[in-house]
């Protein structure tokens, strides 16, 4: 098997678009190169953040392997291959695991709203149908209509390739008992920023992070200090990102951070319908807090 180790900072990375809405390969290879070098472990290509609704699986194959190319060996490469059908979420992971890739992010299957035991199947299909491929499993109620629970998610850690969870429940009793019921080596990671270091003080490990396009560095040296003992410098700099966490959330993500990027000069687009561009106001808000932060 691939090796199960994700690392702290994972990004869930936007995808860029052209003036036409078409993807942007050259300025995804770009951007990849450059999370890569600035705090980022590994990127969720084609996650929620990247647009994965609207974008095609043909799309999200070159995705891949146009951001593989780009960071090498330097970061891991997880491939949003998900989805509310199990045979279509097959079908795209064994193409993530014939690409190369170094693990998949699952979420939880939306709008079908299946009972636990449906879950439990799911996702059990998906990892013997790609047995050498780490799977994260991605918790993520808000969007789904669906809780994927700690007891559900201990029954899969004992499947041997599936090694994670990103928990975006923002339930931090729910994150503790993920821990209590699993093993040490399963990973739990923060699914939101601003609480990635509540989470880490009842067993995470990490954060699939939106905010890492922009602090990816000043959140490894976060997690670092906690990891070394250090809860003061670790609670200064949580403080100090706190506001930048809530602004990026302050309408449907990727808008937000689209636009702090736009600001910064990535080029990385608009969005494609149903989303749409933030409002002057808000953008008057992110613009405020990046100036505050010296991030533009």
């Amino acid at each position: 098997m691939n090796d199960r180790n994700f690392g702290r900072v994972i990004t869930a990375m936007v995808t860029p678009f052209d003036e036409r809405g078409n993807v942007n390969y050259e300025v995804a290879e770009r951007l990849a190169d450059y999370l890569a070098t600035h705090g980022s472990d590994g990127l969720v290509v084609c996650g929620t953040t990247g647009e994965s609704p609207t974008l095609t699986w043909e799309e999200e194959y070159q995705l891949f392997q146009v951001v593989k190319k780009a960071v090498g060996d330097r970061a891991k490469i997880i491939a949003g291959t998900g989805s509310n059908s199990t045979k279509e979420a097959i079908e795209a992971t064994k193409k993530a695991a014939e690409l190369g890739l170094d693990g998949s992010l699952q979420v939880v299957p939306y709008y079908n709203k299946p009972p636990q035991e449906g879950l439990y199947e799911h996702f059990r299909a998906i990892a013997r149908a790609c047995p050498d491929l780490p799977l994260m499993l991605y918790n993520i109620p808000s969007r789904t209509g669906q809780n994927l629970l700690p007891e559900t998610i201990a029954k899969l850690a004992e499947i041997e390739n599936i090694v994670a969870v990103k928990e975006a429940s923002g339930n931090l009793e729910q994150a503790c008992q993920i821990h209590r019921l699993t093993p040490p080596s399963f990973a739990i990671y923060s699914g939101d920023d601003f609480l990635t270091l509540p989470l880490l003080t009842v067993g995470g490990v990490g954060v699939v992070s939106v905010a890492s396009h922009l602090v990816g560095e000043q959140l490894q040296k976060m997690i670092q200090a906690f990891e070394t003992g250090n809860a003061t410098l670790a609670k200064e700099i949580n403080i100090k990102l706190f506001p930048l966490f809530k602004v990026l959330f302050c309408t449907t993500n990727p808008i937000p951070v689209k636009a702090a990027l736009n600001l910064k000069g990535w080029q990385v687009g608009g969005l494609r319908l149903p989303l749409c561009e933030i409002s002057p106001n808000l953008k008057q808000n992110l613009e405020g807090v990046l100036q505050s932060l010296s991030l533009i």
